[in-house]
């Protein structure tokens, strides 16, 4: 009867101490991250390159036309893995790069016609993950997918409040002049 019982319930010991808060994260993180690249792989897609592609769609239809800077402290990232994603992405021809009118060191970001059907193609491929992985806590409208995004919310925040994000350092080059331009 053990040996059924070892399969039906989790008899993993438990760790001593238990894991942090922030390696349970990390690990689901890293998890969900590899998930969504076996996803998007086919649309020729990484969950970065998604990230930057989605954040470069809502910030378009919203009227706005980012420069890499801009679309860096929207989405979080590091301006120069910004830049590196951006150029990526306008070699598949997702994306255009070009001359930002209001500030001339900066490039802008523009989303082509391929960009928006493969965003839209590969929003979906993200939205039935997010279904299936909320789904052993009710989902995401239930009660504890609510508080889940709620907490996450929260330590967003203050993430964003204790550490300065997207500033350059002395010595780091300035993503919108790259080599590339």
């Amino acid at each position: 009867m053990i040996i059924i019982n070892m399969y039906i319930y989790d008899v993993t010991p438990p760790l001593d101490p238990p894991p942090s808060v922030g390696y349970l994260i990390w690990r689901l993180a890293v998890r969900w991250r590899a998930q969504l690249d076996r996803e998007l792989a086919p649309l020729g897609l990484t969950s970065a390159q998604y990230s930057l592609l989605a954040s470069l769609r809502g910030l378009s239809s919203a009227g706005a036309q980012p420069s890499q800077r801009e679309l860096a402290d929207a989405t979080g990232l590091e301006p120069m893995f910004v830049s590196k994603l951006a150029r990526a992405l306008a070699q598949a021809g997702l994306v255009t790069r070009g001359a930002n009118p209001a500030d001339p060191r900066a490039l802008r970001l523009d989303i082509t016609a391929r960009g928006r059907e493969t965003v839209t193609a590969a929003r979906a491929k993200v939205q039935r993950l997010e279904r299936q992985r909320l789904a052993v806590i009710g989902g995401a409208t239930g009660p504890q997918g609510t508080e889940f995004a709620a907490v996450l919310r929260t330590l967003l925040r203050a993430a964003d409040h204790d550490e300065p994000h997207n500033q350059a350092h002395p010595n780091e080059a300035d993503p919108d002049q790259d080599e590339e331009q």
